[in-house]
């Protein structure tokens, strides 16, 4: 049996089916990026399928989202918890899902709250915020949760799915807008995967190697900022696939990933710090589901 957990509110949960548009770009060859990280080469990218249907959400996008509700009054937010970047150092500030649900939950007009004028679920993180024990970077980021309450935590097998159309208001460096990241099972605290987007509009997967650290960076498209587009994260019969627009591609797991189960995060999760409270990302939800069978 399938159960979904739609994040937008129900008139939009059918509009996001098939995610669209938008073909992957990569470089020749493979490199290393400025930031240590490994591209990998188009050559060995996995090849690419465009998705057959389309839709469109922009119009649905636009009527369903109401501006003046908080975000929980347009998303289901009783299946995610928020992770702020204020609190105490290495202790951020995190909202329940008991408080984010509904018209009347959780709203921050600093780091998370409903636009005035389209409604999307808005993001903001500052370079300068609170991080965890494990990052150097603060967010404004949404955990999974279940319905219950209790944290998010399925195993590889099955079918998964964070599905989203967002759009990117501003970025310093580079921003990840989707993850999927280890529960239990181990020691280890990395994810399995990051959807990263960039100020030139690149939008990349980053994979890790194993359970112990390394990421290679795969090129999947590019957006220009400030447009809207989509994408779906899946966990398929044991392998990641990425839609990106009209573009999917799929990649292998590490065995090592295999004994722990995993959970999404979407949000605003900023690549980049300093001592500024004005430099950071804005991102904007329109639709956002989770889905598992």
């Amino acid at each position: 049996m399938s159960k979904s957990r739609s994040v937008v509110g129900c008139a939009l949960a059918a509009a996001i089916g098939a995610m669209l548009v938008g073909s992957a770009g990569a470089a020749d060859a493979g490199s290393i990026s400025g930031d240590g990280y490994f591209l990998a080469p188009a050559s060995a990218a996995p090849a690419s399928v465009a998705t057959a249907s389309a839709v469109s959400a922009s119009a649905a996008t636009a009527s369903a989202l109401d501006p003046s509700v908080a975000p929980g009054g347009n998303f289901n937010l009783s299946v995610w918890s928020l992770q702020l970047p204020i609190g105490s150092p290495g202790s951020p500030t995190t909202i329940a899902p008991a408080q984010l649900k509904g018209a009347s939950g959780y709203t921050n007009p600093a780091y998370f709250w409903s636009d005035k004028n389209d409604g999307s679920m808005t993001f903001w993180d500052p370079e300068a915020g609170v991080t965890t024990p494990n990052s150097n970077y603060a967010r404004s980021e949404l955990r999974e949760m279940n319905a219950d309450g209790s944290a998010a935590d399925w195993a590889i097998a099955g079918t998964h799915r964070l599905s989203a159309r967002l759009r990117i208001v501003s970025v310093t460096k580079s921003v990840c807008v989707g993850q999927v990241h280890v529960g239990s099972g181990g020691s280890s605290t990395k994810p399995l995967l990051e959807l990263y987007y960039a100020p030139n509009g690149d939008i990349t997967l980053g994979t890790e190697n194993s359970t112990d650290g390394g990421q290679t960076r795969h090129p999947v498209g590019n957006v220009p900022l400030g447009t809207q587009w989509n994408y779906v994260i899946a966990i398929v019969g044991g392998q990641i696939k990425l839609t990106v627009n009209s573009t999917t591609t799929s990649y292998p797991i590490p065995s090592s990933f295999n004994a722990y189960h995993q959970y999404f995060k979407a949000g605003d999760y900023n690549q980049s710090s300093s001592s500024s409270t004005s430099n950071g990302a804005k991102v904007k939800f329109y639709v956002l589901t989770v889905s598992h069978s």
